[in-house]
């Protein structure tokens, strides 16, 4: 039955822009008192020894523009700007400095110098942006380096050509219309409130230069079959144009675990050769003439040492390509859906099923918003998720940093990974109030006609464009990752469209990964999952969707709401079902899990609760906004103790300069 006093009490309503008090996470705190740990290496799974991080403090200049839209393509670089701001961290975030939102109709400016590298004579440096909101355009010493659009996947220039002998100065403009747009944004919004928190622009990760040769391993596809023990890799090359037959230099691949002694493949010619002049994907830039080669390499593995969550085991894995080496690692485990003993189709980890106890994760920071503050608090939340019994992260609607799923693949943390949501505004009665009172209409509403696509959001050809882009480019950009288990495409309703053919798609990029098509309600019987979300209902598992071929799912519920003064960002607070008292907060989310594990004997293969953190004016976290309280158990996190040492050895070089 229906709480009808939950759905009222939840309903949505018009955002109050009161200010959010400062909050600051540990890890903030650290780096606010000047204490900043050392950078560590994006790509833990593609790291070579020349990397140089070029996080640290940035000049910008915000800009009113008429015509923001296009003008950020072509608009010169300001002669003179107005502050600083603390890179990676958005102008939006309290570490950036800045605390100012980026409008529409502003262009933001960045601008730094750095010396020009020790390089070698073959060598080429390539301008590394982990993630940009939303469209920017790069220039080196005056040199437009390239364009990029797209504000969640990684992307790089090869600025070799435009470098200047000592210092060079790169700037970059960036235009975010963030929900004004129909762009892929997230749970941004300029009117914060509610389910919806601060939007925020403009460079949001690690920023950083790599010096590679000229003939060096471009990327590589890692296919560790479990059940065959065979290793396959398919690694693409550039090859220097010049020799004599492009791909003519050899790749060597080893496999190391531990002190074993190491497996290796020697690939002498690759299995495909094309010239390419240019980028690929939504950055324009020019690079070096080339030829792209692709290797594929097989090794056999006997008996491999399976990953699974209680022994997450990683292979390394070594690769060289004439004067070029990249670290990477590998792990041996299979996902698939199978039945059990009892006939229930459940997701199997090594064909092992497995009842998945989910938290999601927004990946939200009050100082940081979608910036984590260190590495070491991407860690925290997983290991904190871990120590409360949980063995899946649902990530939502945000694709994280590399070294978060990095940490997922160590840990041994079982990955959901959301694709990115946009389009036009939602529709309330589409999004909310249909599916909330009726849930027939959960399977009886297509998704594949232009009206249902306007009704979903998803009216846009640009979005749609959009969309599919993004969703190839994150699954090429992380399907490596052995933690992630489901891929997760769209999310009630929201900018939802053709998802049987997003499906097929899908399934043809990754045929290894089981697919939840369509998560909360118009589920369109595709996908692994049958997959609701319940926050106003008994939990049960519905005959009608239990299908036999397909898992049934609790991909969200709980979000009970517990305000912690000190520890919020605001007075209101927001949640599905509100607590004032601790002792019945703790009760009643006790109580939920409880319920949905009872139901594990039922059918159900899994749920997801609602959420890791609060984030702004939700407060149904199990930690509050900034991870200093874990409200489950009462365990305050406290000083973390680099940022004590650090305040001594401030407070000790200050009493000896007034010496």
């Amino acid at each position: 039955m229906l709480d009808i006093k939950r759905v009222l009490a939840s309903a949505p309503r018009k955002p109050e822009q009161t200010a959010l008090e400062p909050l600051y996470t540990v890890w903030g705190e650290r780096i606010a008192e000047g204490c900043e740990s050392e950078p560590v290496h994006p790509h833990p799974q593609f790291e070579r020894t020349s990397f140089q991080s070029l996080d640290g403090w940035w000049d910008y200049r915000i800009v009113a523009c008429e015509s923001a839209e296009t003008a950020w393509r072509t608009a010169e670089t300001p002669t003179d700007f107005e502050g600083s701001i603390r890179v990676p961290f958005s102008p939006e975030a309290p570490l950036s400095g800045v605390n100012r939102q980026l409008m529409p109709n502003e262009l933001l400016w960045y601008r730094r110098t750095f010396p020009t590298p020790s390089i070698g004579a073959h060598d080429r440096l390539f301008l590394h942006f982990e993630a940009v909101d939303y469209a920017c355009a790069c220039l080196v010493n005056g040199t437009r380096v390239g364009n990029h659009v797209g504000g969640y996947l990684p992307f790089s220039f090869d600025i070799t050509d435009a470098l200047a002998d000592g210092a060079n100065e790169i700037a970059l403009c960036v235009y975010d219309p963030s929900d004004e747009g129909v762009q892929l944004r997230g749970k941004q919004k300029l009117d914060r409130g509610g389910i919806w928190y601060t939007a925020q622009s403009g460079i949001w990760q690690t920023v950083w230069l790599e010096a590679v040769p000229e003939a060096h391993i471009e990327s590589i596809e890692i296919d560790a079959q479990a059940d065959a023990g065979v290793l396959e890799l398919v690694v693409t090359v550039h090859d220097d144009e010049s020799a004599a037959n492009a791909g003519s230099t050899a790749l060597t691949v080893r496999l190391l675990d531990g002190d074993a002694e190491a497996l290796a493949a020697v690939s002498d010619a690759p299995a495909e050769t094309a010239h390419a002049d240019t980028g690929s994907g939504a950055s324009e830039a020019g690079c070096a003439s080339h030829a792209l080669c692709t290797h594929r390499l097989v090794l056999d593995v006997a008996r491999p040492h399976l990953w699974s969550p209680e022994d997450p085991h990683l292979y390394r894995l070594e690769l060289v390509f004439g004067d070029d080496r990249v670290k990477s690692y590998c792990a041996f485990r299979t996902v698939s859906m199978e039945p059990d003993e009892h006939g229930i189709v459940r997701l199997c980890v090594n064909h092992e099923p497995r009842f998945l106890r989910g938290v999601l994760d927004q990946g939200y920071w009050p100082d940081g918003l979608l910036t984590a503050p260190s590495d070491e608090a991407l860690a925290f939340d997983i290991e904190t998720c871990q120590k409360l019994g949980f063995t899946m992260l649902r990530k939502h609607i945000k694709i994280e940093s590399d070294r978060w799923y990095y940490h997922c693949d160590r840990l041994g943390m079982l990955v959901w990974q959301d694709m990115v949501s946009g389009g036009s505004p939602l529709s309330a009665w589409h999004s909310s109030y249909k599916p909330t009172f009726f849930r027939r209409s959960w399977t009886s509403c297509a998704d594949d006609t232009p009206r249902r696509h306007r009704a979903y959001s998803a009216g846009s050809d640009a979005y749609r464009a959009e969309w599919t882009d993004t969703c190839a480019g994150t699954i090429a950009y992380l399907k490596n990752h052995p933690s992630i288990v489901t891929w997760v495409l769209f999310n009630e309703a929201w900018g939802q469209f053709d998802a049987r053919s997003a499906t097929e798609a899908v399934r043809a990029l990754d045929p290894t990964r089981p697919i939840d098509a369509v998560s909360g309600w118009y589920d369109q019987a595709c996908g692994d999952f049958s997959s609701v979300h319940n926050y106003f209902r008994p939990l049960e598992v519905y005959a009608d969707q239990a299908q036999p071929r397909r898992a049934f799912v609790i991909s969200e519920f709980g979000g009970l709401s517990y305000h912690v003064s000190d520890h919020s960002s605001l007075s209101s607070s927001y949640g599905y079902g509100s607590f004032t008292d601790l002792t019945a907060f703790r009760a009643a989310v006790g109580k939920a899990l409880a319920d949905a594990d009872s139901l594990e004997s039922e059918g159900l293969a899994g749920f997801v609760y609602t959420q890791l953190s609060d984030v702004e004016e939700e407060t149904n976290g199990i930690l509050t906004y900034d991870r200093r309280i874990n409200k489950l158990n009462g365990d305050p996190i406290g000083e973390d103790p680099a940022i004590a040492a650090c305040g001594a050895a401030r407070a000790s070089s200050q009493e000896g300069e007034q010496r």
